[in-house]
């Protein structure tokens, strides 16, 4: 299943004007890009929301995954939108109650996130939402606890794809729907 970008009326170049750039952050070698401007204009959230409730309008849902910490805002919206629960996929030490957790690599590093036992149901279908989709480490570490408390992914969303990082492929290649708003090399 291939990656897909939604085109709309808005104009690229304005979206693109608004996410910041950032060499060299949080360790040398890394452009980190900052959709925080976008969030800063009301306009700007409201079409990202927008835009990725259009991407997922075709997908069934059940409940809405957001991912530490851009990821919650714009789950939480998208939740809000689609009239859907929300899951939060945090970093280790984060939730309380029973959890199960899964370590993960990154592009600057390793993690492990963790979700609450309770929070999906099986056959519960799920979509998985954050800002960037980069290497895909925190995205497959969140698919992967999802499946294993019997939740089916339904489809990934993301403001933003790195394509020369390969994570929208990985996650494609796994079998999972991926949607973006941009890319970048």
């Amino acid at each position: 299943m291939a990656a897909r970008k939604h085109e709309t009326s808005m104009d690229e170049s304005n979206f693109r004007n608004m996410i910041g750039a950032w060499p060299d952050f949080p360790k040398k070698g890394v452009v980190f890009r900052d959709i925080n401007p976008l969030l800063l204009s009301s306009d700007g959230l409201a079409s990202i929301i927008n835009r990725l409730c259009q991407l997922l309008e075709s997908t069934e849902i059940d409940l809405v995954a957001g991912i530490e910490a851009r990821g919650f805002v714009i789950a939480s919206a998208v939740a809000m939108k689609l009239n859907k629960g929300l899951v939060l996929i945090r970093k280790a030490g984060k939730l309380p109650g029973p959890t199960i957790s899964e370590p993960y690599n990154i592009e600057y590093g390793s993690a492990t996130m963790e979700v609450q036992r309770n929070s999906v149901k099986a056959d519960q279908k799920v979509v998985i939402v954050d800002d960037v989709i980069a290497t895909g480490g925190t995205a497959i570490a969140a698919t992967n606890l999802l499946d294993r408390l019997g939740g089916i992914i339904s489809g990934c969303a993301f403001v933003i794809n790195l394509k020369n990082l390969r994570g929208a492929e990985k996650l494609c290649t796994n079998g999972f729907r991926v949607h973006y708003i941009l890319e970048y090399e």
